[in-house]
């Protein structure tokens, strides 16, 4: 089943000036803007920090929920995609840093990285593990909000 990184997001005028952005999959981000298009950006932010932070702590990615009327789609960054898909794909693969480490033909020090989600990884090496663990990554381009 694809894997997308796209949540709802609700905006919402901030008492204290400019817009209150809130995803109701993903309760730990919030962020905010001064216009829409402040508030998008650092939406995208705030979601990818948000998604690392909760595959961090070895919990697995909240599913998103169906589109309701009141609520606009917000995607992580690519790089933010491509580390999400690199690590979820390793968590269900059920091998060791090790095994992937001998199937990259790298050290385990640099697989621990790749597994990082704050460490930046190229988007070649983030490739090459997702092939590794099985994985292809098809890229869309959708029509903004």
């Amino acid at each position: 089943m694809p894997k997308h990184y796209r949540y709802y997001a609700r905006l919402e005028a901030d008492p204290e000036g400019g817009l209150q952005v809130t995803f109701p999959d993903v309760p730990e981000a919030i962020t905010g803007g001064a216009d829409e298009a402040e508030a998008r950006v650092n939406a995208a932010e705030a979601l990818g920090l948000a998604l690392r932070g909760i595959l961090a702590m070895g919990r697995p990615l909240p599913r998103p929920l169906a589109n309701q009327a009141d609520l606009m789609p917000i995607a992580v960054e690519p790089n933010t995609a491509f580390k999400l898909a690199v690590i979820e794909a390793f968590n269900e693969s059920g091998i060791s840093k090790s095994e992937l480490a001998r199937r990259l033909g790298r050290g385990e020090t640099e697989a621990r990285r790749i597994l990082d989600p704050d460490h930046p990884t190229g988007l070649p090496l983030m490739r090459a593990a997702l092939a590794a663990l099985g994985k292809t990554v098809m890229i869309s381009v959708l029509e903004d909000a």
